[in-house]
């Protein structure tokens, strides 16, 4: 027998199967989906079995055997074999990446080198000798000097050593020391044989007599009964017990947030949903459902009550939502609903309790996952609802290799399950909304909050008026006095800005100068609470200068507002208020969102801060005042979709106010206050910024009239990758049909990070037949001829975010 292996190796020439023969000992234990340990060259690495055949094309003499069996089940279905080769062709990524993406990080290989001795009797040199220090194994990083090395080398080619790879998984499987308790008369029987003189035997035995036939973790034994490890180990020695190391699950910290009751009944347009989505389940159509319902319309009950009837008949659900900090609160909903049946991925969780979570699932142990974009990969094998909640999210994207987007996934996986998919948003992006005009999609509307409420009030307060009234706070006095109000009320504020840090950047106002990266065409930001200067995109930091490094003018000062200089200022105002700031800097520990999102919940503070994590999902009843500080950040980016970005983002964050019984009112501060993107936003008006978006889009030739493609260059030498970045769109337009539009190339929009230089040249196209062909050859170029000159080629067929 043959098997077909693809190897974790990422290389050109190496993205194939190679056949490897079956050895006698593995025969009727090789399935499609395994990963096993193969001779790869010189050197051993892991690989994944794709498939198994009677025959090879190749001298079946002259293949190497497998060598060693990783997984004695397959990890990967043959439904996520066969999404891993669409997804390596459509995403133009290596195979080897597409079958990676859908594994926790910790199942991944981890390649260690050891200096394996085979005849020390021919080993004469001192130095040598003393690095082995009598062991016959040792890790190659130890001979760390020139001389060592060539030694080594020298070692190598007699046979006195050889280098040899140790393949290991990155996080194994958690064990703890459980003690399991004998009966009650085998503890009589030791009671009788003990002497008086051990007393603290005596006293553990008669504890344990009380808990015989117990299994009781070994840490908690000791200190419930107050014994030390010596006084334990004896008594199990005497057959008083059986030690054993048992394997445990890492459990995820879960919130318990304060939440909303289970609502009795629900409105016509929920149960319309629901009735809609569960009889395209019952007939196994694989529909997609857009739901759009507006903010506080009850989306998520109607995802529950589909999954319910899913679970009831025997299937499987992926709930995705878009950030970490949206599912602590979305988590405690599905597990208050359904129990232990519910398992949670994303990015915040360590390595280990990601794996333990994806083993729960690959054993069948529950029934649904809730996580961000990686949880579409779920090893389920009977799906029968997918959902991705805010759908429009652009962190469904990927941004690394294989650039895939969790909807195109999940259509996918609808697909080869016979199964619906909802995507729920209360500003769907552009893109779905016109499927759904076209009737590729299948519209749901949720027009009216789930209890009838109104929506929030919205005021658009201009900040320009306000400065001209002599105003230079970031708070208007229209905000600032609704803030007192709720603080007397004893009511919650949300108060919105997009962006983290003290200040956007640090200018000298006699000459001008901004103080830059030196990696990066970016100014660093200022960042109170260290005292230093951070670049957001390649992590360089600087202590904060007293003078211009131009001019030397003592003239040096802050501008732009961020969230710590905003916290300051609230501080100011409100010194009675309790404040919660939620940002990446103050949400880097584990478990940190859900902290204080919880202590926001309890009512442990009045006002929470934060950017984008706060902007969407929260539900909480005693928010009655939202602020946006910011409205125009996103809005004069050089991005076609920085409208549609802006009234999302608006929109969604006034949905937060006034959900419950209390009445909303939403500020929005802005310096733009006619821009139709604000003025719709205000009465969440969907349909005409649709209109007025999608007529702008035309104008222009963007999404979803045009479909884009974006190709970005980087090196490290300005000239060259201006040189590629013109051959490259040469042969492009010699390639493609004269319908397709090629801009560029031109230099980013940040033109350079972490000191290499970026060019970029879009493709704009309606119908191109020669697309994948012409992309497929120009990587393949790329990966042959250019990459030995250190350039770096990123190819996306469908960008989220051009820069």
């Amino acid at each position: 027998m043959i098997a077909e292996v693809i190897v974790d190796v990422a290389a050109y020439p190496i993205d194939r199967p190679f056949d490897y023969k079956i050895p006698e000992l593995f025969a009727g234990f090789v399935e499609p989906g395994m990963r096993v340990k193969v001779p790869f060259g010189p050197r051993k690495v892991v690989g994944y079995v794709i498939a198994v055949k009677e025959e090879s094309d190749l001298d079946i003499a002259k293949l190497k055997p497998l060598e060693e069996l990783i997984d004695f089940d397959p990890i990967l279905s043959e439904e996520l074999l066969k999404l891993s080769e669409w997804l390596a062709t459509d995403t133009l990524a290596y195979r080897i990446e597409a079958l990676q993406v859908m594994l926790p990080a910790a199942m991944r290989a981890k390649y260690e080198k050891f200096i394996q001795v085979e005849d020390l009797q021919a080993i004469t040199d001192e130095s040598f000798l003393e690095l082995l220090h009598k062991r016959d194994r040792i890790p190659l990083k130890n001979a760390n000097t020139p001389e060592l090395l060539k030694q080594l080398k020298v070692y190598t080619k007699s046979g006195a050593v050889r280098v040899d790879t140790l393949v290991k998984q990155q996080t194994s499987v958690k064990k703890v020391r459980m003690i399991h308790i004998e009966s009650v008369e085998i503890l009589q029987q030791l009671t009788d044989l003990l002497s008086k003189q051990a007393v603290k035997q005596r006293e553990l035995i008669e504890w344990m007599l009380e808990h015989a036939g117990q299994a009781i973790e070994a840490g908690k034994l000791m200190a419930d009964a107050n014994v030390s490890s010596p006084v334990l180990k004896t008594v199990i020695e005497k057959g008083a017990a059986i030690e054993k190391q048992t394997e445990v699950y890492r459990e995820p910290e879960a919130a318990k947030l304060r939440d909303t009751a289970i609502p009795e009944q629900l409105t016509s347009y929920q149960t319309h949903a629901v009735d809609e989505v569960l009889h395209a389940y019952r007939k196994q159509e694989d529909t997609t459902f857009l739901l759009h319902g507006i903010t506080g319309s009850g989306k998520t009950e109607v995802y529950l009550r589909t999954i319910e009837e899913v679970l009831e008949t025997g299937k499987e659900a992926i709930v995705l939502v878009p950030e970490i900090s949206l599912t602590p609160q979305m988590t405690s909903r599905f597990i208050e609903r359904f129990g232990d049946q519910v398992a949670v991925m994303h990015s915040a969780l360590s390595a280990g309790e990601k794996y333990d979570e994806w083993r729960r699932i690959h054993r069948k142990e529950v029934k649904v996952v809730v996580g961000a974009r990686s949880a579409i990969f779920a090893p389920f094998e009977n799906l029968g609802i997918i959902i991705l909640d805010e759908e429009h999210e652009s962190t469904y994207k990927q941004e690394d290799s294989p650039r895939y987007h969790a909807r195109d996934v999940a259509i996918w996986r609808a697909t080869y399950n016979l199964c619906p998919v909802i995507l729920g948003s209360a500003t769907p992006s552009l893109e779905s909304y016109a499927r759904a005009s076209k009737g590729v999609y299948h519209l749901l509307e949720l027009p009216k909050r789930a209890k009838e409420q109104a929506l929030p009030t919205v005021s658009v307060v201009d900040m320009r008026a306000e400065l001209k009234e002599g105003n230079r706070s970031m708070f208007s006095v229209q905000l600032a006095e609704a803030i007192r109000i709720r603080l007397e009320k004893r009511e919650q504020t949300v108060l919105f800005l997009n962006k983290r840090g003290f200040s956007s950047f640090v200018l000298c106002r006699d000459c001008g100068t901004t103080i830059q990266c030196p990696n990066c065409d970016i100014s660093l930001t200022y960042h109170r609470a260290t005292e230093n200067l951070k670049c957001h995109y390649c992590g360089h930091e600087d202590r904060v200068p007293q003078t211009c490094p131009e001019c030397e003018s003592e003239h040096i000062r802050f501008f732009g507002t961020g969230t710590q200089k905003a916290e300051e200022e609230i501080a100011k105002l409100f010194p009675e208020a309790r404040v919660l700031r939620m940002d990446v800097d103050t949400t880097r520990q584990k478990g940190s969102h859900a902290r204080l999102l919880q202590k926001f919940s309890e009512g442990q503070a009045d006002i929470l801060l934060g950017t984008q994590m706060i902007a969407k999902g929260l539900d909480f009843p005693n928010i009655t005042l939202v602020g946006v500080l910011a409205a125009d950040t996103t809005l004069h980016l050089a991005d076609f979709r920085a409208a549609e970005k802006t009234f999302q983002l608006l929109t969604q964050v006034s949905g937060r106010a006034g959900r419950h019984d209390l009445e909303g009112e939403v500020f929005v501060q802005t310096y733009t206050p006619e821009h139709y993107a604000i003025e719709l936003a205000k009465s969440q008006l969907y349909e005409p910024f649709y209109t007025m978006e999608m007529s702008s889009r035309k104008q222009f030739g963007y999404p979803p009239f045009y479909y884009i493609v974006n190709i970005q260059f980087s090196h490290e030498d300005l000239m060259k990758v201006v040189g590629y970045a013109e051959k490259a769109t040469r042969f492009l337009s010699e390639g493609l049909s004269p319908d397709s539009v090629i801009i560029g190339p031109t230099a980013s929009a940040i033109s350079r990070v972490n000191n290499r230089y970026r060019y970029q040249c879009l493709i704009k196209y309606k119908k191109e037949p020669k697309l994948t062909e012409t992309l497929q050859a120009l990587i393949r170029f790329y990966r042959t001829e250019w990459i030995k000159d250190g350039l770096i080629l990123a190819v996306d067929k469908s960008p989220v975010v051009i820069y």
